[in-house]
């Protein structure tokens, strides 16, 4: 099981590192996927108290809330049309059930083909991406 979890690790890493234009060696850099910059993630969310799954659109740079959590998507990327279908999210995500001090309940890269890859860690709510869009006019 911890062979698994290192080789899940480094491949996320990977996949980052090659997104970002620092190829970390690897089987994401050696593919040199171009990647599509959106301006609008989906994401799904699931309450675990009531068992009701929410469809989340979250500009970039903008926080919107779902729950007690404050996510503010910085980065949303997608492959483009003739690549296998991708979809990848850099997150940045707040409990904020204690007013004075929001706790940091995830950062980092999300990946719509490995959910359990890098998922947030919340006792009520579990949020994925699904997709990102250019934004509507």
């Amino acid at each position: 099981m911890k062979r698994l979890a290192r080789v899940a690790l480094v491949w996320g890493c990977a996949v980052a590192g090659s997104m970002a234009g620092n190829p970390g060696g690897g089987p994401a850099a050696a593919q040199s996927v171009n990647w599509i910059d959106n301006a609008v993630a989906i994401l799904q969310g699931l309450d675990k108290i009531t068992a009701r799954i929410s469809t989340i659109e979250a500009p970039l740079e903008t926080p919107v809330r779902f729950g007690a959590l404050e996510i503010t998507v910085r980065a949303c990327r997608k492959r483009p049309p003739e690549e296998p279908p991708g979809t990848a999210a850099f997150l940045d995500v707040r409990d904020l059930r204690v007013a004075d001090t929001p706790r940091p309940v995830f950062r980092g890269w999300m990946f719509s083909s490995s959910p359990a890859l890098s998922a947030i860690e919340h006792p009520v709510y579990d949020v994925w991406i699904v997709d990102c869009k250019n934004a509507s006019k």
